[in-house]
């Protein structure tokens, strides 16, 4: 039997982390070489480096809340459904998103994030 967390726990910690904004509790939850793609396929971020340079200027937005909406687990795959309150250049508001995460071990390997309709002055 493995010590390692579940696939959806793994996740759960990346989430509270990007809540709390802690940008180190959030890199501990990927691997050194980390892929993220805007979905389906277009690469954003390779390797903690860059998906930590991402994620700080992220974390920087004073109303960032990312609210799940519902969570779906097969095997070492976790897809999020998320509402995240973000501030975006024209005011605050938010973005529905599905983020899938593929996990390996204790940390996430590959993210795939799929956005959709921003809606401004509504928070979530």
């Amino acid at each position: 039997m493995s010590n390692s967390p579940d696939p959806a726990s793994v996740v759960q910690c990346q989430l509270d982390a990007y809540n709390a904004r802690d940008v180190d509790a959030l890199m501990a939850t990927y691997a050194e070489d980390v892929e993220h793609y805007e979905f389906p396929a277009t690469l954003v971020a390779k390797g903690a480096s860059d998906v930590r340079a991402r994620l700080t200027v992220r974390l920087q937005e004073p109303d960032l809340h990312a609210r799940l909406l519902g969570r779906t687990v097969m095997a070492n795959l976790v897809i999020d459904h998320e509402i995240v309150t973000r501030n975006f250049p024209e005011g605050v508001g938010t973005i529905e998103m599905i983020a899938m995460y593929e996990v390996s071990g204790d940390r996430i390997r590959r993210g795939w994030f799929k956005f959709g309709e921003k809606r401004m002055g509504v928070a979530s």
